[in-house]
């Protein structure tokens, strides 16, 4: 999706990995993670996603409208959706999407909505500035600075991203995780259901 990223960008977040990694004394855990569907609902989809991920995109606007009208909005299915940034740019996106702390998933889902809107640019500012733009448009008041500058909401976020490595061997977005299997067959809604369907 960024075809004009500089590389700096993307080793920053991994060089922001690393940091936490060797962190002994992280309490990131007053963050509430984005889930939609029914606590006790059978069947637990986790997603793994990095917001300037045009296939990650693709899922919210292709699969998940079917799958929150099948399987969501019927309480089969509980959905938590993962951080699992790949550059600075998604990591911001996340801390927005986050930044109210309310374990909703409206701005994550109006964030890959307008995902072509804000994910351009060579800088991390003109990155920034980009997402500011947007986040303007969503309709309800968001202080994207201090958004951005939060460091324990950081934390939280590459923390995700550092558990899926170690407890699903996730690197590559987006990865689903389908009652604690991955799920292998090629992402469309109807080998999803098909999935889905056998753990019913």
């Amino acid at each position: 999706m960024l075809k004009c990223i500089e590389k700096k960008m993307i080793k920053k977040i991994f060089v922001l990995i690393i940091f936490v990694l060797f962190q002994t004394n992280i309490n990131a855990s007053s963050f509430k993670p984005i889930i939609e569907g029914r606590e006790d609902a059978k069947i637990k989809l986790i997603i793994y996603e990095s917001l300037t991920c045009s296939f990650c995109a693709d899922f919210h606007k292709k699969v998940y409208p079917e799958l929150k009208k099948e399987f969501i909005d019927t309480g089969i299915i509980n959905i938590e959706f993962r951080n699992f940034p790949l550059d600075m740019a998604a990591l911001n996106a996340s801390k927005l999407a986050h930044c109210n702390n309310d374990g909703k998933s409206d701005i994550l889902h109006f964030l890959y909505s307008n995902q072509k809107k804000w994910a351009k640019g060579s800088t991390i500012e003109e990155l920034n500035s980009n997402l500011s733009s947007v986040i303007k448009l969503f309709g309800k008041p968001l202080d994207e600075e201090k958004c951005f500058s939060n460091t324990e909401l950081e934390t939280f976020i590459l923390n995700e991203r550092i558990e899926g490595v170690k407890e699903f061997d996730i690197n590559s977005t987006p990865t689903l995780i389908l009652n604690d299997q991955k799920f292998e067959k090629t992402l469309s809604f109807k080998n999803l259901k098909k999935a889905i369907e056998k753990l019913l």
